[in-house]
């Protein structure tokens, strides 16, 4: 199985958000409408084992399922995009503005929705038999998430936002690990392996995801659970999109570029500084053959520099 080391795992990463800002705009939204709606058959299909089998950890167990398959297939996640583009733009990639970041930003977040409440809106019709029947006990059991993530946090006050918040910043940290560890690999089954693992943890622990949230609450509200639209917006999908923001970038992207970046070397970064500002020519003191060798006529060793070795393409991306 391949391994991308941590250097080379950023340069990918770096290049990966500077081509989702050059898609035309068209192209953006219907890429992650269909990465909204696959993510969200996938999350149907979760609460439908949990709740039919009355085993929430197999339902966290089969989730990732489609996570995994919007991204072999090349869609965009919200939550991913957050932590990638930002990367490009920190780069000062060609192209790569906050603007085209934050217009990339909004055409994503449209594109999920419209994928997400697609969704919503066939498995209401799927769960009520085309709204000819009460909810079957799936479709009750997504209207209780709506309402206990909405109306629950409100009862709290401001440490239900905060616990919301939380919970949206631990989801997006793990989400955006599972994004990079698509590119840890070039084999299939290290992608899946990769991406798996830490996107089952977040939906077995509850945290919030803002796109698997716009396929449960306008589903709730089609199944006629007790809370509105403004409750959602205020007391889910708005601080949930913010937190998703923070925990990508603050606790995945940054890290990995600052920690991993490939640096200029030390002799490289001289020649940059004659260039600006060449130093004035200073005649050296002629020397005796016999300085620059050692006894016995070998050469003299060369005194390593107190920083230590420079960073060059032979040392970028070995072991650390």
């Amino acid at each position: 199985m391949s391994y991308v080391q941590p250097a080379d795992l950023v340069d990918r990463l770096v290049a990966a958000g500077a081509s989702k800002v050059t898609y035309p705009a068209g192209v953006t939204v219907l890429r992650a409408t269909m990465a909204g709606a696959i993510l969200t058959l996938g999350a149907a299909f979760a609460v439908t084992v949990s709740t039919q089998t009355g085993e929430p950890l197999l339902g966290a167990l089969l989730f990732p399922i489609g996570f995994i398959l919007l991204y072999l297939l090349g869609y965009d996640l919200l939550t991913g995009v957050f932590t990638l583009v930002p990367l490009a733009w920190i780069a000062r990639r060609p192209g790569v503005t906050f603007g085209s970041m934050m217009r990339t930003w909004g055409l994503v977040f449209l594109g999920n929705f419209l994928g997400a409440f697609t969704v919503a809106v066939l498995m209401a019709i799927f769960f009520t038999y085309g709204f000819s029947t009460p909810p079957s006990e799936v479709g009750l059991a997504i209207s209780e998430i709506g309402h206990g993530r909405t109306v629950g946090y409100a009862d709290h006050g401001a440490a239900g936002m905060l616990t919301l918040f939380v919970r949206a910043v631990l989801c997006n940290w793990m989400v955006s690990t599972g994004v990079v560890g698509a590119f840890l690999t070039d084999n299939v089954l290290g992608k899946i392996a990769c991406m798996w693992m830490p996107v089952m943890l977040f939906f077995y622990m509850g945290f919030e995801h803002s796109i698997v949230n716009m396929f449960l609450f306008p589903s709730g509200l089609l199944l006629g659970a007790d809370f509105t639209i403004m409750d959602y917006l205020i007391w889910n999908e708005i601080p949930t999109v913010l937190g998703n923001l923070v925990g990508g970038l603050v606790f995945v992207g940054l890290p990995l570029y600052y920690a991993h970046r490939r640096r200029t070397s030390a002799g490289t970064a001289q020649a940059a500084l004659a260039e600006v500002a060449p130093a004035p020519a200073i005649t050296a003191p002629a020397t005796s053959a016999a300085a620059d060798t050692a006894p016995g006529g070998a050469p003299a060793p060369l005194t390593p520099p107190a920083e230590g070795p420079a960073e060059t393409t032979e040392l970028v991306g070995a072991p650390r």
